[in-house]
């Protein structure tokens, strides 16, 4: 059976080799939760928590029970034995007999029972942990006990499933009263091995890590080949429908203006999946009546929203022209929604979320992620993956079924789980924002890349050199895409643009960086010469402003250009003319542009460096030779000669430049600034604007 063709895939056991498990206790449950993180289909990203149980000395050399548990915020994949935050077991014991417990309460309570003030705040579900009467515990939300656990007849199925070895909770938030519940469930009934919790997750536990892990295990894939027999021969979301069509166009097309759709309060990263399984939803019979019932776990809320923006397309009637417009108004019409979903259910206390959607799923196109940046569309997108497996099942055992709307918003806006996402970085002053850098294998042009990447942009480097500009985005991760091509051909610019929209949905600031040049007296200089220098600083800046103002526009958020020209614009050049006028027309082409993009919020400006000798490839080509013959000097004496003819009496540097641009890049720092110049030359007097 392939892949497309099971309903549930099936969980591989890889608890490894008696001679590579850890010793201690801690070591063992930390493996065990590296394990279970490692399949998203087992534990979501963020989501789940382990527990063990042993003895430990406390700060005073007594000797407690202790239990450690996962702390909050951390990811079984990735934490380390830090992350997990120890609690002396004997004060929690005791309110297992309390009638009732506040969030409040608790989470004060837990504090005073963290045997070092220093860890973490524990996990939501400590007390769970606690209750049951286990060494170590194991809390996932697998895609095939979801399935079970968001199904209409979900009771029935577990039975019928696990007999009498399963308990079924009803859904209730996580807190005292749920831990109480599967605690005195565990304790009633010791042939009980697993817990399902309604709209949930699963609770398994053991004597070991290794038994509660690979209990986990078995209990999943008895799961999954439960749900694969019922669901045998069914289609998955009532079968796909097929069409024809050129998504990779399509999407170049509308992306820009999606992105400018759900980025009402802040700028947006996009993240594309036109994967088979995304692919086989969107394009699927009964997508859109799925996608209204709402999220396939609690885990999923925050990053999710309760539900996708569904755009229906069909792409047999309909054109790019109309999608566009469908997705403008579905997009609105989502935040409205929102806004009054929020309206409905807060209280004074409440501070509304950014209303746009995470996940937008377009109708036989594709699946959408969402966020501020790349790290968090992604979690959106596979977080909604995990979604589509769920659904997939519980569609075809009976019906999906989801939390209600006042469930929905009691988890998305509950305290506890908001204090997740207040222990992320704050966001970098663009962070959202998309860059795209030409020339950016040179000396300026990777200072500037650094600089609007260490602010939160996304960063797209564009150079001639391909393998420059991928090494200057390197260090960037999933925030860096690397574009070769030559700017004064129109294909590669639209090409580059392309490569922009595809990996983050757009852009928002341009910087027109990329550089040649040459010395000559005008008799000396070619035609060649010159139609090449004119080629690169005229043609190619027209060409990548031209493009950036189509996305810029089609985005409707404004944006920022940089021109970085030189001191030459402003200054004749001896032996020059050719580089000294080009630049002279990249200056009055930003000018020019600043007049154009004003009404529309796209800001024009150019930055002046002078002699920037350091990382760059022009100075280390003849022109540093020719420009010395012009003075009449050695060319290793070229640094002290510009350094001396300067007010200042310094040496301009590469990060000098990149400030500057970041200064006209940032809306906070120059949103009202446009065609403007900004001259970083150490002070050269005969280039003072005026």
């Amino acid at each position: 059976m392939s892949t497309l063709e099971r309903m549930i895939a099936l969980a591989e056991d890889r608890w490894p080799a008696s001679e590579n498990v850890p010793a201690d206790t801690l070591g063992q449950v930390l493996l065990a939760s590296h394990l279970l993180g490692s399949d998203r289909a087992v534990a979501n990203f963020g989501g789940g928590n382990t527990s063990a149980k042993g003895r430990t000395v406390d700060h005073v050399g007594r000797e407690v029970d202790a239990i450690w548990v996962k702390g909050s915020g951390s990811d079984l994949a990735t934490m380390e034995a830090k992350d997990f935050t120890p609690l002396r077991l004997e004060e929690m014991l005791p309110l297992f007999e309390r009638a009732e417990m506040s969030d409040e309460d608790m989470v004060a309570h837990l504090a005073r029972c963290q045997l070092d003030p220093a860890a973490p705040r524990s996990s939501i579900e400590t007390l769970l942990h606690a209750f049951v009467p286990a060494a170590h515990v194991h809390h996932t939300h697998p895609d095939a006990i979801n399935v079970l656990a968001g199904t209409r007849d979900g009771v029935r199925l577990v039975a019928e499933c696990f007999g009498d070895q399963a308990a079924w909770i009803t859904y209730i938030r996580p807190g005292f009263t749920l831990a109480q519940q599967v605690g005195t469930a565990v304790r009633e009934d010791a042939a009980l091995r697993v817990v399902v919790l309604a709209k949930h997750g699963l609770v398994v536990w053991g004597d070991s890590a290794e038994e509660a892990y690979r209990r986990t295990i078995e209990v999943i894939n008895q799961a999954a080949e439960f749900v694969n027999a019922k669901t045998a021969g069914k289609p998955r979301f009532g079968g796909s429908r097929p069409t024809t069509l050129d998504r990779r166009e399509l999407l170049r097309e509308v992306l820009p203006g999606l992105r400018g759709a759900v980025s009402d309060e802040h700028s947006k990263i996009l993240v594309v999946d036109t994967s088979p399984r995304a692919l086989e939803f969107v394009s699927s019979r009964d997508a859109a009546e799925l996608v209204s019932v709402g999220a396939a776990c609690p885990d999923h809320l925050v990053h999710t929203k309760r539900v996708p923006l569904w755009v229906p397309f069909d792409p047999d009637r309909e054109d790019v022209a109309t999608l566009a417009e469908r997705i403008r108004t579905l997009a609105a019409r989502y935040r409205d929604d929102y806004r009054g979903y929020v309206e409905l259910h807060r209280d004074s206390s409440t501070e509304p979320a950014d209303p746009d959607a995470r996940v937008v799923l377009i109708e036989h196109v594709g699946l959408i992620g969402v966020g501020r940046s790349p790290k968090e569309a992604r979690l959106s997108r596979d977080l909604f993956h995990r979604a589509i497996e769920v659904m997939a099942g519980a569609h075809a055992l009976g019906g999906f079924t989801s939390l209600s709307e006042e469930e929905s918003f009691a988890v998305e806006y509950w305290p506890l789980e908001l204090y997740k996402l207040s222990l992320r970085p704050p966001p970098g002053e663009l962070q959202g924002r998309v860059a795209l850098v030409t020339g950016a294998a040179g000396g300026i042009g990777r200072a500037v890349v650094d600089v609007l990447a260490r602010k939160g942009a996304c960063v797209v480097a564009v150079d001639l050199d391909q393998e420059g500009a991928s090494d200057a985005v390197e260090s960037l991760g999933d925030a860096g895409s690397a574009v070769g091509g030559d700017v004064t051909h129109e294909a590669a610019v639209r090409e580059a643009f392309a490569a922009a929209v595809e990996a983050f949905g757009g852009v928002d600031i341009v910087v027109s960086n990329a550089g040649v040049a040459s010395s000559a007296p005008i008799e000396a200089t070619t035609l060649e010469e010159w139609q090449r220098i004119h080629a690169v600083l005229g043609t190619g800046y027209f060409l990548v402003a031209r493009e950036a103002f189509s996305v810029l526009r089609a985005q409707g958020r404004g944006g920022s250009l940089v021109v970085v020209a030189s001191k030459n614009a402003l200054v004749a050049g001896k032996n020059a003319s050719a580089y000294s006028s080009a630049k002279a027309a990249e200056l009055h082409l930003a000018r020019c542009l600043a007049e154009e993009g004003g009404p529309a919020g796209i800001r024009v400006n150019t930055v002046n460096p002078d002699a920037v000798l350091q990382g760059s490839r022009i100075w280390d080509s003849s022109w540093r030779e020719e420009r010395a013959a012009a003075y009449g000097i050695e060319p290793d004496e070229l640094e002290e000669h510009y350094r001396k003819r300067t007010v200042l009496g310094v040496n301009v540097l590469p990060e000098d430049v990149a400030e500057a641009v970041l200064h006209f890049a940032s809306e906070a720092r120059s949103g009202k600034s446009t065609g403007n110049v900004l001259n970083v030359d150490g002070g050269v007097s005969a280039a003072y604007p005026r």
